[in-house]
């Protein structure tokens, strides 16, 4: 009996123990008190190896762990099928909220099946659209526990255009290698399907004609009359260096400066691709020190991309803020768990970085910006 009395002293001592060091690390911590404090969140990304999306993971990362959040990131290698699963078994896990970053870009029927999966389960859904043409709008709309945070999708394409049409416009005889009168031009497209690709592919172009034509100088020219949809796309959907590069140095072969039909601008869906076309450039000896520059536009501002800048590789990007992302997510995120509303969680981000869609109160757009370096 002795032995026994004993042993529960101890056990009771030992539970006072961590009880105690518990108060005190809650104390001495940056985490705030609260639901979000040990709330269970998992966040699922599309795909690893997306660069800007790892700078928006890394920020989400800190800003998370400075609310007392632990995330459980989860990865589904740019396959739909494998993120419903993964939200699946995190329903079944006891997820407290779903921070959604969709593979199928656009697909509101996706959108809907993860939202009736969820149940009364909040769903923050971020950075890649779910809808088209107002479809995204319906789906939030029609769910008070759903929001989505992301770009305004058309934007980055018309920025990146006027971009485009302002350099050219400025530089016209630099660029025009072989002296035709006319500027010739490759794009990089991230994925067929992804709408901020369409539009990225749309409006980086038709902006930037608009802006030559009024100037009194010719639209830009696609470099393989050939090709009728005028963009060469990373058929995995992965918006890479490595499919630009390879696209890049393909078109060598047949378009370079001897033969006098050199690509001399080229467009980019993302940075990524800005940078393997840079790679294939540079091993032609373009766009280093002393060579020729072909100019490339690009689209995120990575860290990457504007060092390329620096040094005169790359012309210009627009800066994807992902610092701003991770900021909204997260706090959007720790008002929700401690039991706000969507509305009223992005209602409460008062920063001027966002802005609420007009006709849905639950959409936020973090803002795009120019970036050439200066």
């Amino acid at each position: 009996m002795k032995k026994l009395f004993a042993l529960m002293l101890t056990l009771i001592m030992a539970l006072s123990l961590v009880a105690c060091g518990g108060g005190e690390a809650a104390d001495d911590g940056a985490a705030d008190d609260g639901a979000a404090d040990g709330a269970k969140v998992v966040v699922f990304w599309y795909d690893e190896s997306d660069v800007y999306l790892s700078s928006v993971r890394d920020a989400l990362n800190k800003e998370f762990a400075s609310l007392g959040i632990t995330p459980d990131n989860q990865f589904a290698a740019n396959n739909q099928t494998t993120q419903l699963d993964q939200i699946n078994t995190a329903i079944a896990g006891g997820a407290d909220i779903l921070v959604v970053n969709q593979v199928t870009s656009g697909a509101s029927d996706t959108a809907e099946d993860i939202i009736a999966a969820a149940g009364d389960i909040p769903v923050i859904f971020f950075n890649r659209a779910i809808g088209t043409d107002g479809s995204d709008i319906t789906v939030l709309n029609a769910n008070s526990t759903i929001a989505f945070i992301g770009t305004d999708a058309p934007a980055a394409g018309h920025m990146q255009g006027k971009m485009i049409g302002d350099y050219v416009v400025a530089n016209y005889d630099a660029i025009d290698l072989n002296g035709d009168g006319s500027i010739s031009y490759a794009m990089m497209k991230g994925d067929e399907a992804n709408v901020e690709a369409i539009y990225r592919t749309q409006f980086g172009v038709e902006d930037a004609n608009a802006v030559l034509t009024a100037a009194g100088k010719p639209a830009l020219v696609y470099f393989d009359a050939a090709n009728t949809d005028c963009y060469q796309v990373d058929q995995a959907g992965a918006w890479s260096a490595a499919a630009a590069k390879e696209y890049m140095d393909t078109n060598f072969v047949s378009y370079n400066e001897a033969s006098g039909n050199m690509i001399e601008l080229v467009i980019c869906n993302n940075d990524g691709m800005a940078e393997g076309v840079v790679a294939s450039l540079q091993e032609k000896g373009y766009n280093v020190e002393g060579g020729h520059t072909v100019p490339v536009f690009g689209v995120d501002a990575t860290d990457n991309a504007k060092a390329l800048i620096a040094e005169g590789a790359m012309t210009g990007t627009i800066k994807q803020d992902a610092q701003g992302m991770a900021a909204a997510v997260s706090q959007t995120v720790k008002a929700v768990v401690d039991g706000a509303a969507p509305v009223d969680a992005l209602a409460g981000l008062n920063d001027a970085r966002f802005s609420l869609n007009a006709d849905c109160a639950t959409m936020l757009y973090v803002a795009y910006a120019p970036y050439t370096g200066e």
